[in-house]
Order: structure tokens, then C-alpha cells, then sequence
């Protein structure tokens, strides 16, 4: 009776660990995850959203006999939480690097004192940068990034399974991803950055040839008008430039497990 007793009490671990892991992993992730983190999403739809996938999910997650309300269960749930968040923060690299761009071209077109408050951080951020954030946003949507980011964490039960250590991730990899964000915005930007750079020569040479113009009050127009012909250009080719990043960033993702 008593062995009969412990195989249903491990069993029962068993089966509800099939929920509890992959709700506290998806759950972290929807957390931390752009455009989900807003406080317009309220938390209970991040929940229920997290449990529903947990129950699609049970049948195919293999995770061992932890007991969740145990030492060891609770180590375990801390290291499901950073997974998550790691991986919601590589996704979150992908939208700050568009967001970077906006906030470079903004400085060269004279817009840097151009603010808005941030309803998601409650920061002041650039005019351009926030548009450039939502065109990544409906871009990220669009191209189904959600649903490949989510296939990723999906992917995670059996790259890297419950139980497992995060001394197993290649975690150098998403370091290495914060000096490509500001390597990638730098290249996305740069001709417009160039283009800026050529307007302001132009007027630097032509107040030094002709003293007498007012260089400010024409020059100041003119670097809006052709400030924002850059920024429609740069984003005419936001989706190509965007496909590019993204699968950087997810294949990193995958990487940091494999």
C-alpha cells in the first residue's frame, strides 16, 4: 500500500508539473515580451493566455517528478522565470534597434528636444523613436513573429528541459547581442545619418559664402523637410531591413539552447 501510495504521489508530481512548468515559463515570457508588457494588456489575459498554452502543451512536455512546493521546486521556478526573461529580453534587443534608429535620426534632424511620455516605461522618449517602435510592433505582427518566438519557447522543453541547469545556455550569446543592437541601429540610420550630415555642410558653406544670409532661419526648415524625406525613406525599407534583424535575433535564440 505504501509503495502503491508513493508511485500516485509521484505520478501526481508528474502530471502536474506538466501544467505548472510550461504556465510559470510561458507566463515570464509574456511578462517580459514588448507589446505584452504594456499596461493596457492587464495581467489577467497574460494568465489566462499562459495557462491555456499549458494545457495544449501538457501532453507533449516531459519534466521530472519535482515537487513545486518543495526547496528544489522553487529553485527550479526561479530558473524557469529567467529563462523566460532572458528570452523575452533578446526579443525586446529587436525592438530597441529600430527604436535606436529613430532616436539617431531625430538627433541629426534637430527633433532631439521633440518628447513624448512613454505610457509602457512612463520614460521621455523621442517623437521618431516611439514611431519607430510601433512600425517594428505592427512589422513583428505581421510577419508572425509572436507565433515564432512562441514555437521557440515551445521548442525550449526540449532543447532545454525542466530541471536543466542555465549554466547549459550559451548565454555569451545574448550578451553579445547588446553591442549588436547598437552596431545594427548604427547601420540601419547611416544614410540617413549621411544625408543629414551633407544638408548641415551645405549650409555650413554657404553661411561662410555668404555672411549676410540668415542661416538659421532657412536652414532649420529645410533640415525638417529633408530630415523627413529620410525618414520616409528609411521607412520604405523597414520591412527588408527588419526581416534581417529578426532572423538574427531568433537564431540567436535557438542558439543560446542548442
Amino acid at each position: 500500500m505504501s509503495s502503491l501510495l508513493s508511485l500516485t504521489t509521484e505520478q501526481l508530481m508528474v502530471w502536474f508539473g506538466t501544467i505548472w512548468w510550461p504556465f510559470v515559463r510561458l507566463a515570464a515570457f509574456f511578462w517580459a515580451l514588448p507589446v505584452f508588457d504594456n499596461p493596457a494588456v492587464v495581467p489577467r489575459a497574460r494568465i489566462i493566455l499562459a495557462l491555456f498554452l499549458s494545457f495544449l502543451l501538457a501532453p507533449s512536455v516531459e519534466v521530472k517528478a519535482i515537487d513545486p512546493f518543495s526547496l528544489e521546486g522553487a529553485v527550479v521556478t526561479l530558473e524557469q522565470v529567467i529563462f523566460a526573461v532572458i528570452m523575452a529580453g533578446a526579443v525586446r534587443i529587436l525592438f530597441e534597434v529600430l527604436a535606436l534608429v529613430g532616436l539617431m535620426i531625430s538627433m541629426q534632424m534637430g527633433l532631439s528636444m521633440a518628447m513624448m511620455m512613454d505610457p509602457a516605461s512612463g520614460d521621455s522618449v523621442s517623437v521618431l523613436s516611439q514611431l519607430f517602435w510601433v512600425m517594428t510592433a505592427l512589422l513583428f505582427f505581421a510577419l508572425n513573429g509572436h507565433l515564432i518566438s512562441l514555437q521557440i519557447m515551445v521548442d525550449s522543453f526540449s532543447l532545454w528541459p525542466v530541471g536543466a541547469s542555465l549554466y547549459q545556455l550559451d548565454l555569451m550569446l545574448l550578451v553579445n547581442l547588446f553591442g549588436w543592437m547598437f552596431g545594427a541601429a548604427l547601420l540601419v540610420a547611416l544614410p540617413a545619418i549621411v544625408a543629414m550630415l551633407l544638408v548641415n555642410l551645405t549650409f555650413g558653406i554657404a553661411s561662410r559664402s555668404a555672411p549676410s544670409m540668415n542661416v538659421f532661419s532657412l536652414g532649420f526648415p529645410m533640415t525638417l523637410l529633408l530630415g523627413f524625406v529620410c525618414v520616409f525613406l528609411t521607412l520604405s525599407q523597414m520591412g527588408s531591413h527588419f526581416s534581417v534583424l529578426a532572423e538574427h535575433v531568433l537564431g540567436v535564440m535557438q542558439l543560446v539552447m542548442s
